[in-house]
């Protein structure tokens, strides 16, 4: 497998990240398969095998014919779980992005290795979801404030808001490969991420919007399947169960990989747009 030609190249290509995301995860699927297996295949199935199993018997009996000491409990378990799965998807991404690059390099990526990278970038890369988070958290609220204020007006305000972070968000889309590759705190990283993506962002936006779109039909054929199956007066059944547990964790698991990847890819992109830096410089920083 001979390694991507280095050297500046004019512009940022929608299509090349496409084609070169696709090409990472035909060619290491095994070890892409066992990173999002381990950290998020598995643990969506656990929860959402859980979860579809409290929603059947939601269904059977209905919320008044459970305690209130039950459905807290269901509140809580259901927080704790997505606090979980949030923490490993950050780790997911950081060891996607060390496979991605090594795929890239010419190398067969070794999945102890990106366990290892990921575990050792994890901080700052957890770090940079809660900074995204508490930004999304903010707008929201600042919007919903502002629109009770002043009706009207306060909702194209608070849409001017909601506008502007998703333009930083997108800014920052690169900020857990530049922690990765180049071992950047949070805001050192994000300050990075800006850097990078600046001038090539409605063309990542454009490419984020085709996987966004291809997502949404998958989930669609998901629902409509799922719908399908649960067509039961009595209830979900076993089936229905089984179904929703492994039918959702699967199509979350793939999204992310495909994302993931595209994230990495788009990253080594620019580092070669911008400034001429090939793959194999990328890859140095691990030896």
């Amino acid at each position: 497998m001979a390694s991507i030609a280095s050297g500046r190249l004019e512009k940022f290509s929608i299509g090349r990240v496409f084609s070169n995301t696709f090409l990472v995860i035909g060619r290491s699927f095994g070890s892409l398969a066992m990173i999002v297996g381990l950290f998020t295949a598995l643990p969506a199935l656990i929860y959402n095998s859980w979860n579809f199993s409290r929603i059947a018997s939601l269904r059977a009996d209905g919320v008044a014919g459970m305690e209130q000491a039950a459905l807290a409990n269901y509140g809580i378990t259901s927080m704790i779980a997505a606090l979980v799965i949030f923490v490993l998807a950050f780790l997911a991404q950081a060891a996607l992005v060390r496979a991605t690059v090594e795929d890239l390099n010419g190398k067969r990526p070794a999945v102890g290795d990106c366990i290892q990278v990921a575990l050792r970038s994890f901080l700052p890369a957890f770090g940079i979801g809660v900074v995204v988070f508490l930004a999304m958290m903010v707008a929201g609220f600042a919007t919903v404030i502002i629109a009770w204020l002043i009706p009207i007006i306060g909702w194209l305000v608070g849409l001017a808001i909601i506008v502007a972070v998703a333009i930083w968000v997108l800014s920052i889309s690169v900020a857990v490969p530049v922690v990765v590759q180049e071992r950047e705190g949070v805001f050192g990283s994000i300050s990075r991420s800006r850097q990078l993506t600046k001038g090539s962002r409605w063309a990542i936006f454009g490419l984020f919007l085709i996987i966004g779109l291809i997502a949404m039909v998958f989930q669609g054929g998901f629902s409509l399947l799922f719908g399908l199956v649960i067509a039961d007066p009595g209830g979900i059944s076993s089936t229905g169960v089984a179904v929703g547990a492994i039918g959702s964790s699967l199509v979350s698991s793939i999204f992310s990989t495909v994302i993931s990847v595209a994230i990495a890819v788009t990253y080594v992109e620019l580092r070669r747009v911008k400034e001429g830096t090939s793959v194999d410089e990328l890859a140095e920083i691990f030896s």
